[in-house]
């Protein structure tokens, strides 16, 4: 499935004899699911003692990465946040660093909506605060308005597609 969220979890016992031994799991199953199918995993392993996991690989994040032995509860939550937020989720996580509360405050709190251009954004933004004349209306430069506002700091865009900028308030 090509939306589906998922991880890849190597039996370690089996990684370090050499075979490949694991699972591809999606990744938003409840937490519980998730562990009864590593320990199921674990259990069909080809070596003795078989105890350690660690993710391997993965899909459907959406170009957010993570390292191998990131928590599968971390792997969990991560997915769950981008299969809510599927276009911005990704990139969100990768601007705040991996940092799941920030990301969620931003597309909860700080999310303006998604636009054609800043232009259009900030054409929007200041005719909906701003009483303008309508003989100045012609002079406003609405592009330089957005671009001073991102270069400023006030505002940053994800943009996913062709006149499709995801804009999020800057603080």
């Amino acid at each position: 499935m090509a939306n589906e969220i998922r991880i890849y979890v190597a039996d370690l016992a089996a990684y370090n004899a050499g075979r490949l031994h694991g699972v591809w799991i999606n990744a938003t199953d409840e937490i519980e699911e998730l562990q009864d199918q590593i320990n199921k995993m674990l259990e069909s392993s080809p070596e003795e003692f078989a105890e350690e996991y660690a993710i391997h690989d993965y899909e459907g994040f959406a170009g957010y990465c993570f390292g191998e032995y990131e928590s599968i509860e971390a792997a969990h939550n991560i997915a769950c946040f981008i299969e809510e937020y599927p276009e911005t989720g990704g990139e969100l996580l990768n601007n705040f660093g991996g940092d799941l509360e920030d990301a969620r405050k931003a597309a909860e709190e700080n999310y303006c909506g998604c636009y054609k251009s800043l232009a259009d954004y900030a054409e929007e933004l200041t005719e909906e605060t701003t009483q303008i004349p309508e003989n100045l209306s012609f002079y406003i430069d609405y592009e330089r308005m957005g671009r001073d506002m991102k270069l400023n700091g006030d505002i940053y865009t994800i943009e996913t597609g062709f006149e499709a900028a995801h804009i999020f308030w800057n603080h």
